[in-house]
């Protein structure tokens, strides 16, 4: 198995690529602590998990709440004995449209969640891998931060700084034998998917979305948890600092 006697924290665990992920990294032996804003789905992820054999456990997480992240890095150390991985994967869309049409408590919201969550998780989960001697931590970003398009101007932006941070990290921490790197992801069938199509899921608009991808389908959990199983495993030990598409093409 190849996380066997890891242990890692999956934010946004408890649907879409964040529970792919879990799934994933469990049945390659890693104990995984599930932070989820909606403890109902963390825990029937968890519940999955356990069916399979596998280790995991639910925590209430608002990620961009210091204290709640402080909470998943006790329990990591608390209940599995230490922290080995990090994937920072709980994000928020913005509803496509035009730039102005995002009020400011939707623009502090995304930058509270896909940026400021990385502060914290440095600030917390650091400490914790570096009395493991070194870990991995991985952020699920977005081609929206690589290739930009109209209609996610606020949402574009908070990707491309996490896709920043990381590079930026990666250097800050290689020192301390802890690799950094991130998720590319394009568009994937997960329940933030109709935001990102404005509102509206439908045929056509699917359609459109589907146009711009070479290989011709969406991004689904398994392809992200897939590239993250490989970055977490000792295969990537000299990897650091990489921002990973996983797209089907999109950026190429």
């Amino acid at each position: 198995m190849r996380l066997q006697g890891k242990v890692a924290i999956v934010t946004g665990g408890g649907s879409g690529f964040g529970e792919g992920i879990v799934k994933r990294f469990a049945e390659e032996g890693a104990a995984v602590v599930i932070g989820d804003i909606n403890i109902d789905a963390a825990r029937r992820v968890t519940e999955a998990v356990a069916k399979q054999d596998g280790r995991a456990t639910a925590v209430l997480c608002d990620v961009s709440k210091g204290a709640d992240f402080a909470r998943l890095v006790g329990t990591a150390e608390k209940q599995f004995g230490g922290l080995d991985i990090v994937v920072n994967n709980a994000g928020v869309p913005q509803r496509n449209g035009p730039m102005g049409d995002t009020d400011e408590a939707a623009f502090d919201r995304i930058y509270a969640v896909n940026v400021k969550s990385l502060y914290w998780s440095a600030i917390h989960a650091v400490p914790a891998l570096r009395r493991r001697g070194g870990g991995v931590i991985i952020t699920t970003a977005s081609t929206a931060g690589v290739r930009p398009r109209p209609g996610l101007v606020w949402y574009n932006g908070s990707k491309g700084a996490a896709i920043t941070i990381t590079k930026t990290m990666a250097v800050e921490l290689a020192p301390h034998k802890i690799r950094v790197c991130a998720l590319n992801p394009v568009a994937g069938d997960t329940p933030m998917l109709a935001e990102f199509m404005g509102g509206a899921d439908t045929p056509e608009v699917r359609a459109r979305f589907l146009s711009t991808i070479p290989l011709g389908r969406m991004s689904q959990p398994r392809d992200i948890a897939n590239a993250a199983l490989y970055l977490a495993s000792d295969e990537a030990d000299f990897i650091t600092g990489v921002c990973l598409e996983v797209d089907g093409g999109r950026c190429v």
